[in-house]
């Protein structure tokens, strides 16, 4: 790629993220070095002017695409040239292309393609007809094309040559970009996204795709949700999609994209001899070749655009997720519940290793319910446990009010209890990590580990699952895999290194997402630390097999030695920052185990007087700010939801109700909650708040632990409307429904639950309500 080129990628860039060239030339220079976007973003805020995670992020993605835009570029215009066609007018048309469709647009005429109808007319020397034809109107169509009758060159009669001359025009006319370019933004903002069901399919699937089978909606303002259901039922065969103008056109009035191919091209009804002919043509051009085209870009980028929209909501619910708060060090029992299978039992201590492991029958078939809380009050006073951590699968309540029982039996345990998702832990029990870590453990029993750890420290637990497992997605399965995959590993990778990770504790899997290492590292570095003991130093790291200099630099920040050898290794402070640290302690003439900590200490220093070639003033404040607090978690306070005591199932939900729960996903459209009945219930975005809300986000998120009022409950479809409007009042006689109409679901919702009926396959998270409760909503919309 030449250096105009680099530039020019570079302009582009920042024109998109309101930042200076410079800024993005110097990130674009450290990402292609190899450096990690968490290590620029904290620890090269003077090289990149302060640019921040989220802008790093976009840069590095709009950087790729720019790039296979350049590359398909040079492809492009170097095919032309070789076959001759290349203009000066056509080159400055493609040099100034600004996006791939725009590129592919201008290329179409010139592509290599199969032998077409109008090449085969062109070889049968029509071109001069359809010449002809075009440049005068005035001409006779019958008279003129009689002249090229030629049996021997494919021929046949007057009609034949006609037929080629259209089809020659037809190419011509649906080849030209600018035309192309104002028929697809005519058909965006004008067009309608309509579908309808397949013949004989109406009961198909549970009639889970029935509000779309006669479904239409401008396609500017389809939401990701319903596009992708859209897809999901032409993918199953149920529904079939186009995209038109809606009603239906008068046929004896041009359809507007005939009317625009014609006047872009001079053809006018003008009662000349050609003018009907070519009408026809025109109206040919955009029948066979030119609608069918749009059609398929406008609905396949209606696709792309829902699709980047479900990885971003899954990407921020991720986040949110990993972000969640830890309960901390301390002993936990970890319990993931079952009925005939029986609950699971691991107790880990303050550290996460595990203690003990058992199981337990207090429910069906067995109800060994006082056993059962004999044995766990042994295993409490044995191992000293602080808090109970239950997953919320089937009998996820029945084991919590088990648990409330102990403590109440024994309040001398100080025992507390909390529901946590257990979403992803039957993934980790049969993965090869959890195989090697237990090699000699039951699979059920390490899904009752990975419960206890996730309480302790969520982010340490869930980087052990696949991001996509987790399951707080909107359509995950059908959405571009790769582009999720990257995009949740940037989430996991940007919330690891905004927590800094223990080198003398943490897993293959956590240390493998720290900055600059992999998972050869990860486990270079674990083997080391169990051959030699813990590292003493962050110096020590690069004893470590394969662990270099450029390596070291991206990671050693981002590593913690607690209890080590220089009381900076337990702080966020660079390494390479150190020298600038004992220059602020000989000012003060202090020790660093006197300053860290202490704000008062530091209270005499000045940044401005310890700024210099290197180290800027970002960085100086930062260094400070850390000295203050170091190695500061910035994850929230740990709090937990506290379920109504008997409101254990849906029939037990009454309108009106206040509960508390925890929201366990974000969709476009709304937030599914956790109220402790199995089932989760779904706040509408329109019930979000008595002021208007764009987006979900804006209000809640993942993990958060919030207040709703019971709105609706349909018994029979197991669906759940709640509002976090707590004054909105509602009667309290109604009475829960038992019927309704069928789902508004759209099939199997993104995630992949950890197994239980209450997992996510189960929570039609990705639905949007319907029946009485689209009703609702429809009317808080008003």
């Amino acid at each position: 790629m030449t250096e105009t080129v680099a530039l020019k990628i570079v302009q582009r860039i920042a024109t998109e993220l309101a930042v200076q060239p410079r800024q993005v030339a110097a990130a674009v220079q450290l990402l292609d070095e190899g450096s990690t976007v968490p290590f620029i973003a904290r620890y090269r805020k003077e090289v990149t002017g302060n640019l921040d995670d989220t802008q790093l992020r976009n840069l590095e993605e709009r950087l790729l695409y720019l790039r296979e835009l350049e590359e398909r570029r040079a492809t492009i215009i170097a095919s032309i040239d070789e076959q001759d066609k290349l203009t000066d007018e056509l080159r400055t048309a493609l040099e100034a292309a600004d996006s791939k469709q725009v590129l592919e647009d201008l290329y179409l005429p010139y592509k290599p393609k199969r032998r077409t109808r109008a090449q085969i007319a062109r070889e049968a020397g029509l071109q001069p007809l359809a010449d002809a034809l075009l440049a005068d109107p005035a001409l006779d169509p019958q008279t003129e094309a009689a002249a090229f009758v030629d049996a021997e060159k494919g021929v046949a009669d007057v009609k034949a040559a006609l037929d080629g001359a259209r089809d020659i025009l037809s190419e011509q006319f649906g080849e030209t970009a600018e035309v192309l370019g104002k028929l697809r933004d005519y058909l965006f903002n004008q067009g309608v996204v309509s579908s309808k069901v397949v013949e004989g399919k109406e009961n198909a699937e549970e009639e889970k795709f029935r509000d779309y089978y006669d479904y239409s909606e401008t396609i500017r303002t389809v939401p990701s949700h319903r596009a992708l259901a859209l897809f999901r039922g032409r993918n199953a065969g149920v529904l079939m999609i186009k995209l038109g103008l809606g009603a239906e056109l008068d046929a004896q009035v041009p359809h507007p994209g005939e009317a625009m191919i014609a006047r872009h091209f001079g053809i006018a009804n003008q009662n000349r001899a050609a003018d009907k002919w070519l009408s026809d043509v025109c109206r040919w051009c955009w029948r066979v070749k030119v609608q069918p085209h749009i059609e398929n870009e406008l609905l396949t980028n209606l696709r792309d655009e829902a699709e980047h929209e479900a990885i971003r909501v899954f990407a921020r619910n991720l986040k949110d997720l990993l972000l969640a708060a830890p309960a901390g060090p301390k002993a936990v029992i970890g319990l993931d519940p079952g009925l005939r299978t029986g609950v699971k039992v691991a107790v880990v201590d303050r550290t996460g290793k595990v203690l003990a492991t058992d199981t337990i029958y207090p429910h069906e078939p067995r109800r060994d319910w006082d056993g059962s809380l004999a044995k766990l009050a042994r295993i409490c006073k044995e191992t000293q446990a602080e808090l109970i951590s239950i997953g919320n699968g089937t009998a996820s309540r029945e084991t919590d009010k088990l648990a409330s029982e102990l403590i109440s039996r024994h309040p001398e345990f100080k025992l507390q209890k909390i529901v946590v998702s257990e979403a992803g832990a039957s993934v980790y029990s049969a993965s090869e990590l959890a195989a090697k870590e237990f090699p000699a453990m039951d699979v059920s029993l390490r899904g009752a580990v990975s419960i206890a750890r996730r309480l302790q420290d969520p982010l340490a637990e869930l980087v052990k699952i696949e991001p996509k497992a987790i399951g707080v997605g909107q359509y995950q399965h059908d959405v571009n895999q790769r582009e999720l995959a990257r995009s949740l590993d940037a989430v996991v990778e940007d919330c690891v290194n905004a927590v800094g990770v223990d080198a003398n504790t943490a897993s293959v899997a956590l240390l493998a997402r720290v900055s600059g290492l992999n998972a050869t590292l990860a486990r270079n570095i674990v083997d080391y630390r169990d051959a030699n003991g813990p590292f003493p130093s962050r110096e020590h790291l690069r004893k470590v097999p394969r662990l270099g200099d450029k390596t070291f630099e991206q990671a050693a920040g981002f590593l913690r030695i607690n209890g080590g050898e220089n009381p900076l290794d337990r702080s966020s402070v660079h390494p390479e920052a150190y020298p600038l640290v004992e220059r602020m302690l000989a000012k003060i003439s202090k020790h660093v185990g006197e300053v860290l900590g202490n704000r008062e200490a530091l209270s005499g220093l000045s940044p401005t007087e310890f700024v210099d070639d290197r180290f800027g003033l970002p960085t100086v404040r930062d260094i400070l700010s850390e000295l203050e607090k170091p190695g500061r978690d910035p994850r929230p306070e740990f709090k937990t939801a506290t379920f109504r005591d008997g409101v254990e199932k849906v029939s037990d939900l009454v309108p009106g109700m206040v509960l508390e729960g925890v929201v366990t996903n974000v969709a476009a459209f709304g937030a599914f909650i956790d109220i402790g009945v199995h089932q989760d219930g779904l706040v509408h975005v329109s019930a979000m708040s008595t002021k208007f809300i764009k987006d979900p986000h804006e209000v809640v998120k993942a993990g958060q632990v919030v207040k709703v009022k019971v709105q609706e409950v349909d018994v029979k479809r197991q669906r759940i409307s709640l509002t976090m409007r707590l004054d909105d009042d509602f009667a309290a006689s109604s009475a829960p429904r038992s019927g309704g109409q069928q789902d508004r679901g759209t099939g199997r919702p993104g995630g992949g639950g950890a197994g239980g009926g209450r997992g996510q396959q189960q929570r039609s998270r990705d639905a949007e309500p319907a029946g009485a409760m689209a009703a609702a909503f429809a009317k808080l919309k008003r």
